[in-house]
């Protein structure tokens, strides 16, 4: 049976040696999230901080560090998740297989909650300052809540069974907030969002709980995309490999996880906010402070022996990227069901997740043509962009899969290749202008929620060889410099760094003379980057990923050589052109404090409490 609560699972990863405790006092003010970042950069174990400065609750990091120990805590219920998810991919398996899904009937009823009537998260009462104040980035603005389980439910249809469960940032303290009130930031296109603007309609409060620990399976349930009339409770259920246990104690508000560690139970008032943030968020950059709705908290509960659990974000990869990796696993067979003729999607860790798409679709439309180019992978990207959060997506980029039938979508190297081979540029790049876009993106300086898309689509044979040396008579204009193969096919370049009212347009003029020369070795480029720091974009693939696609929004910065507008249709002749340079409008990136890393340091040093954990 899988974790009832937070201290079982620590409990068993410290039996399995994949847990160690730290006695030693952290500061959890940037110093436990510059040691998480370490432990987890080294690939090291969860880590019990047992004595935090200004709390007396401990805290517990790095708990899904690795997918192999993620795999580990849900060790005795991933076998009946994924028979659950094959059923729904292809329900004929249930007759084709039957000995196989002897189990189905439990696993279903797992997916049901279960009421009791107490339970240990009603034991005790805090308040919030008596919280751990984890504060992970130098200008963040107060402290957060890293791992937190939002809990709301439709106003209109109150129950769990039209409730969301999401992970949502919570700001706990700094900015304007009253010692009751707290910040609760939720992103475009989360559940959330309806239940908040049916409060709204109806002219009433919005009941929120926010849970933070509890079973392991209730984190990863917050951020599984599932699809609509799924709650995530019950999912949690099925993870977790037992039916959720949920308690009202003796008043009407939500449920409540009857084995949380906290939950911070309260209401937001739909005609209030407050600013929020600034916060060092997943892109490796800061979201900025906003208006965002404020929550009054009525009551903090706690379990006795309650763990706080963190994590941190920030440039990928982090430890959120083992909830992606988890998530694929368990559910990319449901993919081809749910978009017929789409086989895989990929969401790129290091290029922040949102910002850029991988995907392989089929391309069947006239199979009868001498040469194939893009038709049904333009039917297949449309639906994409209109998946749940896959709709947040800056770049896709989808290739025909009877092109390449072995090609691993997340062999991002061997993608790319693929498509700058086949691309044309005249024909195959697709934008969707002034549209929704990623919350926490401000590639477009355009204000919250706002930017572009670009479709680029390939299909058929190679078009052109891909150039992976610098042309040795490469003339660059006086403003350009530097230039590096970031890989096969794209050349980065250094640039000018960008100012208020910049124009590129002389700049790409310029450089457009260079890539018109009849040079059969500029013909290998078809891409070209302009970056700040060329040697830096082109010194990793992972550089190269969260430069390109967290730094420009696609109407606003892919240009091209010789480009032109035809019939509305933009294109061009030569090689597409990225501006990769930071811009003005956008936030600065995420840095340590130097005196914080020098103090972690000495923690890590021979003689130090941390020395040997990684």
């Amino acid at each position: 049976m899988g974790h009832r609560n937070l201290t079982e699972a620590v409990t068993d990863l410290e039996r399995a040696r994949q847990l160690v405790r730290v006695e030693a006092e952290i500061d959890p003010h940037l110093e436990v999230a510059e040691i998480q970042r370490r432990v987890y950069a080294a690939g090291g174990p969860a880590l019990y901080f047992a004595r935090v400065k200004g709390t007396a609750f401990p805290m517990v990091s790095n708990l899904f560090g690795t997918l192999d120990r993620a795999k580990f805590l849900f060790r005795d219920a991933l076998e009946g998740v994924r028979k659950l998810v094959e059923l729904k991919t292809d329900p004929a398996n249930l007759m084709k297989r039957p000995w196989r899904y002897w189990n189905v009937p439990l696993l279903a009823w797992n997916l049901r909650p279960k009421f009791v009537r107490s339970g240990p998260i009603l034991k005790h009462t805090t308040v919030v300052a008596q919280l751990p104040q984890l504060k992970c980035w130098p200008l963040d603005g107060g402290a957060f809540v890293t791992l937190p389980q939002v809990y709301t439910e439709d106003p209109n249809k109150p129950g769990w069974m039209k409730s969301n469960l999401g992970m949502y940032r919570v700001q706990l303290s700094g900015n304007e907030y009253a010692p009751n009130e707290i910040g609760l930031h939720y992103q475009i296109h989360r559940g959330i969002g309806a239940h908040h603007a049916a409060a709204a309609r109806r002219g009433e409060r919005l009941r929120v709980n926010v849970i933070v620990g509890g079973p392991p399976a209730l984190a990863v349930a917050a951020v599984m995309p599932l699809p609509e009339g799924l709650p995530e409770l019950a999912f949690a259920g099925a993870l977790g490999g037992r039916r959720l246990a949920l308690t009202r104690g003796t008043d009407t508000r939500l449920p409540m996880p009857a084995e949380a560690d906290f939950v911070l139970s309260g209401y937001i008032d739909p005609s209030r906010t407050k600013p929020e943030g600034p916060f060092g968020d997943h892109l490796g950059y800061y979201s900025l402070a906003h208006e965002f709705p404020v929550m009054t908290v009525d009551a903090v509960y706690h379990r006795p022996g309650a763990i706080w659990p963190f994590t941190v974000v920030g440039r990928p990869p982090q430890e959120d990227t083992t909830f992606g990796e988890l998530i694929h696993e368990l559910t990319g067979p449901v993919i081809p069901t749910v978009i017929p003729g789409l086989h895989a999607v990929h969401a790129v860790d290091a290029a922040g997740v949102h910002p850029l798409l991988l995907a392989i679709g089929s391309e069947r439309y006239v199979p009868y043509a001498q040469r194939r180019k893009p038709q049904e992978l333009l039917t297949l990207a449309n639906a994409v962009l209109g998946q749940g959060q896959l709709s947040l997506a800056k770049y896709l980029f989808i290739v025909a899969k009877e092109d390449a039938p072995h090609l691993d979508i997340h062999d991002t190297a061997a993608f790319f290749r693929h498509v700058l081979e086949r691309f044309d540029p005249e024909t195959d790049l697709h934008f969707h202008t002034r549209t929704t876009m990623d919350t926490l993106d401000y590639s477009a300086g355009m204000g919250l929620n706002a930017g572009s898309k670009l479709v680029v689509a390939a299909a058929g044979p190679k078009r052109r060889e891909l150039g992976t040396q610098v042309p040795s008579d490469l003339a660059l204009p006086a403003a350009f410099g530097d230039p590096r193969v970031a890989l096969p096919g794209v050349l980065a370049v250094r640039a000018p760094a960008v100012s208020e009212g910049d124009d590129l347009a002389p700049l790409l003029d310029a450089l457009g003379i260079a890539f018109r020369a009849p040079n059969s070795a500029l013909a290998g480029f078809p891409l070209i980057v302009v970056a700040d720091d060329s040697e830096f974009v082109a010194r990793t693939l992972n550089n190269f990923l969260w430069a390109v696609f967290t730094r420009s929004d696609p109407a606003t910065h892919v240009h091209g050589v010789g480009a032109f507008v035809e019939r509305k249709h933009w294109g061009c002749r030569g090689p597409v052109v990225i501006d990769a340079r930071l811009k003005p409008h956008m936030p600065p990136p995420l840095e340590c404090d130097p005196a914080v890393s020098k103090r972690v340091d000495a923690l890590f040093a021979r003689g130090g409490p941390l020395h040997g954990i990684c």
